[in-house]
């Protein structure tokens, strides 16, 4: 069924999951939101790494994993950030409902639209020893599979039987909802029914190592709960975190055929590109993609309850992020980000900031951006939520996510309950 001008398609979320450094239900989420303290602390093992300016990270929490699916055979091909992915996927599939339904997960009307910044760490160090010490350590059949750009999706494809379409959306920071987006545009476009959509990343010395050359880390190594602080005059850079996150998108007719519960509706996405700098953002062409999310969902700026911002706490960012936001929408929109609480996943920031800005507007509640003590005055006007949080019940909600590359994207989310 593909989507025409006089009948498109409807998406909705029927299951989300994942594993965060706040939890890995939403109930432990909605807790650890409310309690206002951050998921920051001392890697004390980074202490030891000369040069590195930052030692702070905001790890996952622990999980466990069913025995009866997870073993020596099915994990070989999985370094961290692929697990974190698939058991992400399986929290996010139960929730739908779907977990064991193989005629679906295997009928090539199911596929996946994942990312995560890059394979796993271990895997790249091994094969990075080869070309150092010219020693062939530590390698074996699966080394690949595990460092390789897309072990994120394919590893969920394999583990769930997933025979429909795989798109890799392995673009840093907007990895995850870069995800989503393409699975929305696979489903309305009538090539699947369901789609697995999100991003992971692990935590690493590397990946901190990587804002940590560009001096964009916070260095509050002795007092981690004070940062990071997105859009305050005092930020000293952003924090990494570690996660996954999985929604479940499908057709709405597919849906309500199987009784599924409903989450919310995807009605906008918006993706573009700066095509001016790979690290230094540009406020116009994420004003556009925002604009871009709207025109898709057909609605105006005003329709616009709360904005998920991106808020890194980094100052090039915030500034840009923060202006562009505040030419879409004027001074008086809701604003707050995530990442002050649980630092920056990288590839799993968009999947999980989309399903708590999904589980915020369902609790008529959104959260405050912890440590905004003082507003930077460079950035954009608009209603920055600190304090208690924001009771308000709201139709929609957005969700955005900028990445390295220029690359943008923006998701509007519909309140919708089955």
């Amino acid at each position: 069924m593909a989507k025409t001008s006089t009948s498109p398609r409807r998406i909705v979320v029927t299951g989300m999951g994942g594993i965060s450094p706040l939890g890995s239900s939403w109930d432990e989420i909605e807790i650890s939101l409310r309690a206002g303290k951050n998921a920051v602390r001392v890697m004390e093992s980074w202490r030891d790494i000369k040069g590195l300016n930052s030692c702070l990270g905001a790890p996952a929490v622990e999980f466990s994993l069913p025995p009866e699916r997870y073993n020596r055979k099915t994990m070989r091909s999985m370094g961290r950030v692929a697990l974190l992915a698939c058991r992400a996927t399986e929290l996010a599939l139960a929730d739908a409902g779907l977990l064991d339904n193989k005629t679906l997960l295997t009928s090539g009307r199911a596929g996946v639209a994942y990312g995560s910044s890059a394979g796993s760490l271990q895997a790249t160090a091994d094969f990075a020893r080869l070309i150092d010490s010219h020693v062939v350590e530590g390698l074996n059949a699966s080394s690949y599979i595990r460092m390789m750009s897309h072990t994120t999706p394919a590893n969920i494809a394999i583990f769930f039987g997933l025979t429909g379409r795989v798109h890799t959306t392995s673009c840093a920071c907007a990895s995850g909802s870069l995800g989503i987006g393409y699975a929305y545009e696979t489903i309305l476009h009538g090539h699947a029914d369901v789609m697995v959509a999100g991003g992971a990343d692990e935590l690493s010395e590397a990946g901190a190592a990587v804002f940590d050359t560009l001096f964009a880390t916070s260095t509050k190594n002795d007092t981690p709960h004070l940062t990071p602080r997105p859009y305050d005059r005092d930020r000293d850079g952003l924090v990494t975190g570690e996660g996954a996150g999985a929604l479940i998108l499908e057709a709405y007719e597919h849906a309500r055929a199987r009784g599924a519960k409903i989450y919310a509706e995807v009605v906008g996405f918006g993706t573009n590109c700066d095509g001016t700098h790979v690290t230094q953002p540009c406020a116009d062409t994420m004003a556009i993609a925002m604009r871009l999310a709207l025109a898709d969902a057909n609605l105006p700026p005003a329709a616009i309850a709360y904005v998920n911002g991106h808020g890194t706490a980094t100052e090039l960012g915030d500034i840009a992020e923060s202006r562009a936001t505040s030419e879409v929408f004027g001074p008086d929109m809701p604003i707050s980000s995530l990442k002050s609480y649980m630092g920056h996943t990288l590839g799993a920031a968009g999947a999980l900031e989309a399903w708590f800005s999904i589980g915020m507007m369902r609790a008529n509640w959104f959260a405050p951006t912890l440590n905004l003590d003082n507003i930077d005055p460079r950035c954009g006007e608009l209603a920055y939520i600190t304090g208690d949080g924001l009771n308000l019940e709201c139709e929609y909600v957005m969700s955005n996510n900028f990445a390295f590359g220029g690359i943008n994207t923006s998701l509007i989310f519909r309140r919708l309950s089955s």
